[in-house]
């Protein structure tokens, strides 16, 4: 690989990295397992890089995490654990929120981690790859390689499970 490879994956590649480990930490749920699948996706990518033929790089290797998570998963056999949303769900404040609205909301986000975590594998990453890193439904498809109206289905049925785990009413869009 030629110097100018290196910096174009660097430029293309390494942005990205954030959403990797947020994707590999909600599918292994444990921070170690996802570093070390995003080091190891990362390598693969970099390893790889002369096969990528341009197009969305983000889905590119969000794809290859998924895949190492996946694998690691089945190696590891890794026992289902909490993760928590803080990471991935800013907070704002227009100043110093009271003690009332702390809790609340640290209750609040705490009641969504568990709900999501409840979901089977493949519905939790299609939340997480839409409602998180926000990806298109095309990009989604890329990433866990089905079908866009199978990201779709699984999405609905994804979010009706959370309505269902939080209690929510469930309305079909029209």
């Amino acid at each position: 690989m030629t110097q100018g490879d290196v910096q174009r994956f660097e430029r293309v590649v390494l942005p990205h990295l954030d959403d990797a480990y947020t994707l590999a930490r909600y599918l292994l749920r444990d921070e170690h397992d996802a570093q070390d699948a995003v080091q190891e996706a990362a390598l693969r990518a970099f390893r790889y890089f002369d096969g990528y033929s341009g197009g969305d790089a983000r889905a590119w290797l969000l794809a290859i995490v998924r895949n190492c998570a996946l694998n690691s998963r089945r190696r590891n056999r890794v026992e289902e654990q909490t993760v928590s949303f803080t990471d991935a769900i800013d907070v704002s404040a227009d100043g110093v929120p009271g003690a009332d609205a702390v809790a609340i909301q640290a209750s609040e986000r705490a009641r969504v981690n568990r709900a999501v975590n409840e979901l089977p594998v493949e519905f939790r990453e299609v939340v997480v790859l839409r409602e998180l890193q926000d990806l298109s439904y095309k990009e989604i498809g890329d990433v866990l390689g089905v079908p866009i109206g199978t990201v779709m289905s699984r999405l609905a049925r994804a979010r009706r499970r959370l309505a269902t785990l939080l209690g929510a009413d469930v309305r079909e869009a029209s």
